[in-house]
């Protein structure tokens, strides 16, 4: 079996440090985290940002901005993954449902990708989601999804097409198809999401085999089942991720003290299971970035 690239996935939109409290949320503990993950045998860190006063999700450039520069800066050669999920989301007014509620936060596709084209990371997500997401909708329409495509491609970037259902992967195939994405393609399949795909094995086999064909892909399962769906993944060939945004326990009743602990229970998973755990040189081969 080739190398299994592990992702660490920092923070993101819906864990607050109400859930822990070593949740990294200024752009000094988001780079430190990465930095702390990459040591422990991460080889990629995908990233959110969140106002360092609030601790509540931004899209403020300013702030990816000091993050990727600390992490650049440090000589921690990771791959940095940066999302371009934020600015998705519509939540339609309890009285008007043609109007929005100001908890949406939609935005153009040059908006959401103007982090990525200005900081040019070695890849980025592409969200291929519609669907009822943590109290609003999430929308991305064929549209908007291959205008930031382009932005991302002509930036040097990779997407990483995150898939919440089945529905998703098929929009995928087209718009690989039309030549809208490209090959050589990178997937992530998220189970554990309410009203996406559930978390376990039948699932994770059956999304598995919608994938095309000659791709790489990676899975990951939401909360209780993160260190579950890593061992689903790794068994059925595919990349792991683990991380913050998606589970704040080490083990049952135990909570993790920032990302490290997680990253390293996930790599003695993997090599209890007789796998090896990719290196940043290997992971980039393995992604041909």
């Amino acid at each position: 079996m080739k190398p299994t690239i592990l992702s660490c996935a920092v923070t993101g939109t819906f864990t607050t440090p109400e859930h822990n409290s070593s949740l990294p949320v200024t752009p000094a503990e988001i780079a430190d985290d990465c930095i702390a993950a990459a040591e422990a045998g991460a080889a990629i860190c995908h990233i959110h940002v969140r106002d360092p006063a609030t601790s509540l999700p931004s899209m403020e450039f300013s702030y990816y901005e000091e993050v990727v520069n600390r992490i650049r800066s440090s000589g921690t050669d990771m791959i940095i993954n940066l999302t371009t999920g934020p600015g998705g989301r519509f939540v339609p007014d309890r009285d008007d449902p043609s109007r929005a509620d100001p908890r949406s936060n939609v935005k153009s596709p040059d908006f959401r990708t103007e982090h990525v084209v200005k900081l040019k990371p070695e890849i980025c997500t592409l969200d291929l989601n519609t669907m009822w997401f943590g109290g609003g909708a999430v929308i991305n329409s064929p549209d908007n999804i291959a205008r930031m495509a382009e932005r991302i491609y002509a930036a040097g970037v990779k997407p990483e097409f995150e898939v919440f259902d089945s529905g998703d992967i098929q929009l995928a195939k087209r718009l690989l198809d039309d030549g809208v994405l490209r090959h050589p393609a990178l997937f992530q399949i998220v189970t554990g999401v309410e009203y996406g795909f559930a978390p376990g094995t039948e699932t994770m086999l059956y999304a598995k085999s919608l994938l095309p064909e000659n791709v790489e892909w990676a899975a990951f399962g939401a909360s209780r089942w993160a260190f579950p769906m890593l061992a689903q993944a790794y068994l059925l060939g595919g990349h792991c991720r683990i991380g913050m945004e998606d589970a704040v326990y080490l083990e049952k009743g135990v909570k993790c003290n920032g990302n490290r602990p997680l990253v390293e229970k996930a790599v003695g998973i993997i090599k209890t299971l007789g796998g090896t755990v990719a290196s940043v040189e290997q992971a980039r081969d393995i992604l041909e970035l």
